[in-house]
């Protein structure tokens, strides 16, 4: 299964061809091109993963990881034209999980985020789907429903009648 991820610009071009090869993967793509658009993107939508820019009008990309950060644990590269170490530390300093340099070589790009995508999803990150659902690998525990899949198949109704809950 693919992941969702969000591109987050304020360069429409750069936007397009980071869409363009991550749709080539299979992945699917949603763009926003500020900080704030990114916001109200990942608030109506799942998103895997975030490539976010720092230099962006309205709220940039550093705020917007703050931000981020208060409510969600899913991986964010910062792809930025600003190259100065206290750039970079300052990035991961705020969340970021990894600080890539434009111009940067898409093959790379690619091979970071199939590299965070597998550690947060496949390795079994823990991550809140929203706040009835928590996901753990491929295991989704809905506390609401008490409905409980592995891998996107539901669990026997008569077996997951028997497990406990506590969340």
């Amino acid at each position: 299964m693919k992941s969702n991820i969000l591109v987050v610009d304020d360069d429409r071009e750069i936007v397009f061809a980071i869409a363009k090869l991550l749709e080539r993967e299979g992945y699917t793509v949603f763009k926003a091109y500020d900080g704030l658009e990114a916001l109200d993107c990942l608030a109506t939508n799942r998103i895997n993963l975030v490539v976010m820019d720092i230099m962006m009008p309205k709220l940039d990309g550093l705020s917007a990881i703050i931000k981020i950060r208060e409510q969600k644990n899913i991986p964010i590269i910062i792809v930025s034209a600003k190259f100065d170490d206290s750039d970079k530390i300052l990035g991961l300093g705020v969340g970021a999980d990894d600080y890539v340099i434009k111009p940067y070589n898409p093959m790379e790009l690619l091979a970071r985020i199939n590299s965070l995508l597998r550690r947060f999803m496949i390795l079994g990150s823990n991550q809140t789907q929203d706040d009835d659902t928590i996901i753990i690998g491929g295991l989704q525990l809905n506390k609401k429903s008490k409905n409980i899949t592995v891998d996107a198949n539901p669990l026997n109704s008569r077996l997951s009648s028997t497990v406990f809950w506590s969340c």
